[in-house]
């Protein structure tokens, strides 16, 4: 079974873009007929034990998940023209290349879609410096399109389909 991560990287726990990520992850499942239970890590439910000097073992174990992934949908909202402190705060903690062999896929939810190109290209350049091959295109969502992400994401996961299904079989 391949192991699929979501990580939710908005400032609130079980928050919409949560919601979103895991129906990106389910709909990219199915269309690339992925055997896969999906986990989350919600880092807004990790807080301040993200900044301790001394990692703990809530940290060590979402870095361990993340790290042994075979799928990892990395989920942002944009914070500041790029993807949150809580996202960056947990990926310095990863070693180099924690992501070799894994699939990632990045999702990006924006104010406004004219200019939230760069938060994908931001999450998709990290994703790659620490060694996965990163979906392209990634998913971008609107923000007004959270509560009702099916369509965006459907014609998403049809582009997306066919480069994750081949990017699965070699590495997975």
């Amino acid at each position: 079974m391949t192991r699929f991560t979501v990580l939710v990287a908005a400032p609130d726990a079980r928050s919409a873009v949560r919601t979103a990520a895991l129906h990106a992850a389910d709909t990219i499942a199915a269309a690339t007929d992925i055997d896969a239970a999906v986990e989350v890590i919600d880092l807004a439910e990790l807080g301040p034990a993200l900044l301790a000097p001394d990692a703990g073992s809530d940290v060590r174990d979402a870095l361990r998940r993340a790290a042994a992934s075979d799928v990892l949908l990395v989920a942002s909202p944009q914070a500041h023209g790029s993807y949150t402190g809580l996202l960056k705060v947990f990926v310095d903690r990863l070693p180099e290349l924690a992501l070799a062999h894994t699939v990632a896929v990045p999702v990006a939810v924006v104010d406004d879609l004219r200019n939230g190109r760069t938060v994908e290209e931001d999450l998709r350049l990290l994703l790659s410096d620490l060694g996965a091959w990163v979906a392209e295109p990634g998913l971008l969502l609107a923000r007004s399109e959270l509560a009702e992400p099916g369509e965006v994401v459907a014609a998403w996961a049809e582009v997306a389909a066919p480069a994750l299904r081949q990017a699965f079989a070699v590495s997975v």
